[in-house]
């Protein structure tokens, strides 16, 4: 009669626990252990540290746009006695920042719109059909990110002058829209390739046009990208000084970036040191407000190819 042997108990491991019949228990105590906790101080401590050095010098202008001239000197780190909105008003009506305000607008306005419309063409044709010349149309592109605008100044003045366009806001919307175009369409060439591929098809299948698919489905489809290109071409067209100072010598037609550095050498005969910091916010609202405004789009925008 053969008798049943007792199985040798399983040696445990070190640090997990064993039960009365030697087996293993099902639930090891885990230690804590504090993984990269030193890491995280650190990556915290940065981005604390780097906050900071942003939002002061932009909350000192803000605090600085509502004082006096003599506290600005007297007390440059102390909050104002009372808001001296009057500088607002002086830099917007006496130095002239609603007419480069205006002017602004018009051509930043236009040259987004282009940009956008002809950027996101251009990427979905390269993005989406193979055809002789595709890779080398869109290195060309890529090309025009790494040419320094310094080397193209005095031809494209040259260029813009023989067409009958120099001082004029078309014009520098134009150059505007050829200035932010590699960069587009470098962007949305991406984005278009993340895509999913069968919309379209089925858009095909039931009869619709390429102009069609495009701008009813796959344009609303690359909204997330579009915004985030657009927020970073506003950030430029709004912020360019080097082109228009070269290609819009006329005084009625400057842009912000030129009328702040106006203002900026007058101060030298005046000293209204109040009314330059209050037209310097005025040119940083607008571009605060719109990444505000879109911030969740720019990070959906970015992160969407590396989460398809």
């Amino acid at each position: 009669m053969k008798t049943t042997e007792t199985p040798a108990p399983v040696p445990a491991e070190s640090g997990v626990p064993v039960t009365k019949t030697g087996a293993p228990d099902g639930n090891p105590a885990k230690p804590k252990k504090k993984e990269g906790s030193v890491l995280n101080v650190f990556s915290h401590g940065m981005l604390i540290l780097w906050a900071f050095m942003v939002v002061l010098p932009l909350a000192w202008a803000v605090m600085t746009s509502f004082k006096s001239d003599s506290a600005i000197f007297s007390s440059p780190w102390a909050l104002p006695d009372k808001p001296h909105f009057d500088n607002w008003a002086r830099a917007w009506t006496d130095a002239n920042m609603s007419d480069y305000f205006f002017n602004t607008i018009l051509v930043v306005a236009g040259s987004l719109i282009g940009t956008l419309v002809l950027g996101s063409m251009a990427a979905y044709v390269l993005a989406r059909f193979d055809f002789p010349g595709n890779r080398f149309i869109y290195f060309l592109f890529i090309g025009g990110m790494s040419f320094p605008i310094m080397l193209a100044l005095v031809p494209l003045f040259y260029v813009v002058n023989n067409m009958g366009l120099l001082n004029t806001i078309h014009g520098l919307i134009l150059v505007y829209i050829a200035y932010s175009l590699p960069f587009t369409v470098f962007f949305l060439t991406a984005f278009f390739r993340t895509l999913p591929t069968s919309v379209a098809e089925a858009a095909f299948v039931d009869g619709a046009s390429h102009t069609r698919t495009f701008f009813q489905i796959m344009l609303p489809m690359a909204k997330p990208g579009l915004i985030s290109v657009g927020i970073f071409n506003f950030l430029g067209q709004w912020n360019q000084y080097m082109l228009p100072t070269v290609l819009n010598t006329d005084p009625d037609k400057r842009v912000l970036t030129q009328g702040l550095v106006q203002l900026a050498a007058s101060q030298g005969y005046k000293g209204d040191w109040s009314g330059l910091f209050a037209g310097l916010v005025m040119a940083m609202l607008p571009v605060l407000g719109a990444y505000i405004v879109f911030q969740r789009q720019v990070v959906q925008g970015l992160t969407a190819g590396a989460l398809k």
